[in-house]
């Protein structure tokens, strides 16, 4: 998975890409295709928006199907944290849908036996 990361009037802390790497290469736990996930990264400039002056949008591109989570926070590394929340809700929503489940009952076990 290639991840592609934008920051927009923001300063990144340090060691952000090495999160951002870290927590979406866990997504590939799900049998989901993903090719690329763009993480973006807005800062709002105006004061009195401090507790949401940072916002995320992660958006996916590749076999599977588009997946957008975006979240504010007061500082990129929280608004990263809950925008993968809701990217792996998706995620785990999709793969959930994407299982086959077979029920089989014992009367049928039963007469095919």
């Amino acid at each position: 998975m290639k991840i592609v990361v934008h920051a927009r009037q923001a300063q990144l802390a340090e060691d952000f890409k090495m999160i951002v790497e870290e927590k979406l290469n866990s997504m590939n736990r799900f049998s989901i295709t993903i090719d690329r996930v763009e993480v973006e990264i807005i800062h709002e400039g105006n004061p009195r928006q401090g507790k949401f002056s940072h916002r995320v949008i992660l958006t996916s591109h590749g076999a599977g199907p588009l997946l957008r989570a975006q979240a504010a926070a007061f500082n990129d590394v929280a608004a990263f944290d809950l925008a993968v929340k809701n990217f792996e809700l998706q995620i785990r929503k999709i793969h959930e849908r994407a299982k086959e489940i077979t029920h089989d009952s014992v009367r049928r076990k039963a007469v095919s036996e």
